[in-house]
């Protein structure tokens, strides 16, 4: 199964000047299937994240940051290509063997690398190619993180047999190390902990870089707290161990990991004296499954109400970003490639993107963008996967594959015809559906949705470059 793209117009292909203090270093550590309400920062009163809700206190919390699906893979495609999951057709998770990104296509590393960036790539890539037989034959197979843009990679063999075996039998965390490569090398066993060896591998890698006048951008995805729940450390679990147990001290203990984790990233960053150059930015793939918090919204991961798609976002850089604030502009997470551009300097540079650059916001220069319409499509294969649904909530049905989302306004659809309609301002947690008491505004979104989907998903897409500022 191919995706493909246009690649960029026009960067800037040669030499470059560029010194580690002109140019900021970038690091984007993705969660997988942390909720909106997992973080204390953002209302939890289950599970404890100091070192995040420090990240908050000294930087940017945004309040209306949506991942570009409810579901992993097409979050990833948009985020490294800055396009929607869509543009590509790419709408459900990819399998381990046969689904795979295109590498002509422009993402995040491509573009920072022509501006002089060193990158990484460190954790779970589900965008095909990382196959055992893929990896001992590049040429013949699959692109992986290299032919994507990555100067170095980091990341556990995505063969069914290893990964889908240790989920199933919950030894995931325990037992990824002895199934890892690294530049296209297969790697010998390792026994830390998953989530150890890619917070370890991320402190080694900004060290190495530090050294270096050129900038670097880290690509850190987790895989925590994604299923299954396994054990983290003593540490982690000994807040919970009272009023907890089982499956749910697990995760708890899980997010609290990550916690630690990035706590002793920020450490790193602050002992190498790097830390007022680099923009850390935290996220989350898409909502909660079974156990996590989508906090008050509606609907969890695979689903298209608010809990599956709205997702916490921390932007930190000390000096650039100013102390303890929160925005409450809509974001999603295609804006990163054009947002890292401005930060990386790729001025004059031209890029195909559905995102829209957010160094504005961050540098507290603006408090509102003038954003289009979004759009969200996902499989309609998970309109039955009540298997993320936690046995307290309620789930929509039938279940709507489709958003369409201008400033407050949200219509969700199935295959086009529209079933509900929101009022996110007035309605955050989609209570009240004014599908027939606004049949103008949902008549209008639903045309606008149409006509995005009926419109070609790449061949035109030339007029939509935009040139980074």
């Amino acid at each position: 199964m191919r995706h493909t793209t246009l690649i960029l117009i026009g960067l800037f292909w040669g030499t470059f000047l560029f010194s580690q203090s002109s140019k900021p270093n970038i690091i984007l550590v993705l969660a997988d299937d942390l909720g909106y309400g997992d973080l204390s920062c953002y209302g939890s009163k289950r599970i404890q994240t100091p070192n995040i809700d420090a990240m908050a206190k000294e930087g940017l919390r945004f309040t209306q940051f949506y991942a570009s699906s409810a579901v992993c893979t097409p979050t990833r495609v948009g985020i490294l290509t800055g396009q929607y999951p869509l543009r590509f057709n790419v709408s459900t998770h990819f399998n381990d063997r046969e689904m795979y990104l295109d590498n002509d296509v422009l993402t995040i590393p491509k573009l920072l690398k022509t501006h002089g960036y060193r990158s990484m790539h460190i954790g779970k890539w589900h965008l095909g190619g990382l196959n055992e037989a893929h990896i001992s034959d590049r040429k013949n197979s699959m692109p992986g993180p290299l032919q994507h843009g990555f100067d170095h990679y980091l990341a556990m063999i995505e063969d069914p047999q290893y990964r889908g075996v240790a989920m199933r039998e919950k030894r995931f965390y325990k037992d990824a190390g002895k199934h890892l490569a690294k530049d296209d090398t297969i790697l010998p066993e390792d026994s830390r902990h998953w989530t150890n060896i890619k917070f370890d591998e991320a402190i080694k890698f900004v060290k190495s870089a530090s050294k270096s006048n050129q900038p670097f951008f880290l690509n850190l995805w987790l895989d925590a707290p994604h299923a299954p729940y396994e054990y983290s450390n003593d540490e982690a679990l000994a807040p919970y161990q009272k009023r907890s147990q089982g499956q749910d001290l697990l995760y708890r203990g899980m997010v609290t990991h990550i916690d630690q984790g990035v706590g002793k990233l920020i450490e790193t960053l602050k002992a190498l004296n790097i830390d007022q150059n680099t923009l850390v930015i935290f996220t989350s793939d898409n909502g909660p499954a079974y156990l996590g918090s989508p906090l008050h919204f509606k609907g969890r991961k695979t689903d298209f109400h608010e809990g599956g798609v709205r997702v916490p976002m921390i932007a930190w850089m000390p000096k650039t970003i100013k102390r303890d604030q929160t925005t409450d502009v809509i974001s999603n997470t295609v804006d990163f490639l054009p947002t890292f551009g401005s930060f990386a300097k790729a001025k004059g540079a031209k890029v195909i993107t559905d995102g829209m650059d957010l160094s504005s916001v961050l540098k507290g220069k603006a408090n509102t963008l003038d954003r289009p319409t979004m759009f969200w499509e996902i499989s309609t294969r998970y309109a039955n996967s009540g298997n993320y649904v936690n046995v307290t909530d309620v789930r929509m049905t039938p279940v709507a594959n489709q958003i369409a989302l201008n400033k407050q306004w949200k219509l969700l659809a199935i295959e086009g015809d529209p079933k509900e309609l929101y009022n996110l301002e007035k309605d955050p947690y989609e209570r009240w559906n004014l599908l027939e008491l606004k049949p103008e505004i949902a008549t209008k979104m639903a045309k606008e949705l149409k006509a995005f989907l009926d419109a070609p998903r790449k061949e035109n897409r030339i007029n939509a470059s935009y040139e980074i500022k």
